[in-house]
């Protein structure tokens, strides 16, 4: 662990115990002040700048959409890659866009923080139960609902997924909304998405077609990832392998490139690159499945709502895993290259 890293942890442990009983005085909604408020101004906080976290805020959005449709949501994230995640959520009215290196932007910083002061809103909604700077903006908003984020003792006992990044806000919405006299929602869980449109997808397809040039349906594989969840050449050379001697008659076998413009099957696979993550997911939603480690670019095709397996070598897929549309997450250090290889068929032949 780089140095830098090591003091971005001791902060994050500092600050998450420092803040862990932001909230706590406040008591339970009752169904008397749920009559009384008419829900249309609605704050989410997400304050996070990678690509995957604003991905897995979909969902929430989306209920929060399916339940007050006359609604009209801010977002307060950081960075800029919730602009064209949310490009296609009409319910978005503004994004609070908060500096990704505070220290040097420090007037950015604090006036994200007091244009959120200065705001009125009937519900704020804390999207991350561990981030410190959501209690505390959630605790400083002015609004007279306000859930905080924590995962329930009836939410772990009713749901084997609450663990899920992208569920347990949901869920902690749902019980806090029953609470406050609203029925009790059972319906499925919304999943990630990208809301692409008809043009986007098309034109996904055009780049598509004209990098197989025929008629065969096409599986992706994104070889890249961070740190310990980045799996070596030497793994993703035998499982390419692999894969085109159990696919390669009836599919195309593609790479997506990450930024970095790097392979790790040294470009033996036709390949393409993009750094536009909408066109990206036009793409991907034109393939038959995706193939990616922990990433967000994983998030990004269960977002362009494909099939999409995600490769684990951590025991964290019941956290991060993609879900719905077929998708499963395989912890790589239990299942095999060719269990991986089985899981895939079935996919493909549903």
């Amino acid at each position: 662990m780089s140095f830098k890293s090591w003091i971005n942890q001791k902060r994050r442990l500092v600050m998450n115990a420092l803040t862990k009983r932001v909230g706590s005085s406040y008591l339970e909604p009752t169904a008397e002040l749920g009559k009384t408020i008419d829900i249309k101004k609605v704050l989410i906080i997400r304050p996070n700048h990678r690509l995957g976290n604003q991905l897995l805020t979909t969902p929430l959005v989306q209920e929060v959409e399916n339940t007050f449709p006359d609604c009209r949501i801010d977002l307060f994230a950081k960075g800029g890659v919730a602009f064209p995640v949310f490009e296609k959520y009409d319910s978005i009215d503004k994004i609070y866009k908060l500096p990704r290196k505070p220290f040097s932007n420090l007037f950015s910083y604090a006036m994200c923080w007091i244009s959120i002061k200065r705001k009125r809103y009937d519900m704020v909604i804390n999207g991350d139960k561990d981030s410190s700077s959501g209690r505390l903006l959630t605790n400083l908003a002015k609004a007279p609902l306000k859930v905080f984020g924590d995962v329930h003792k009836e939410i772990q006992n009713t749901y084997d997924d609450y663990l899920h990044i992208s569920k347990y806000p949901v869920y902690n919405l749902r019980r806090y909304l029953s609470k406050l006299g609203y029925p009790r929602n059972n319906s499925s869980l919304p999943v990630l998405n990208l809301k692409l449109s008809k043009e986007e997808i098309q034109g996904g397809k055009h780049i598509l077609n004209d990098l197989n040039k025929n008629g065969k349906p096409t599986i992706c594989i994104y070889t890249n990832a961070t740190g310990n969840k980045c799996y070596s050449e030497e793994w993703w050379e035998l499982f390419y392998s692999k894969l085109k001697e159990n696919f390669a008659e009836t599919y195309n076998i593609i790479e997506m490139l990450p930024i970095e413009n790097i392979s790790k099957i040294n470009f033996k696979a036709p390949n393409f690159y993009s750094k536009d993550i909408r066109e990206m997911g036009g793409i991907i939603a034109n393939t038959s499945i995706f193939i990616a480690a922990d990433n967000g670019v994983m998030h990004l095709a269960s977002a362009a709502l494909t099939p999409t397996v995600g490769l684990f070598s951590r025991d964290n897929q019941a956290i991060y895993g993609p879900y719905g549309n077929g998708s499963v997450a395989l912890h790589t250090g239990v299942k095999s290259q060719e269990d991986c290889i089985e899981e895939i068929s079935k996919i493909l032949s549903r």
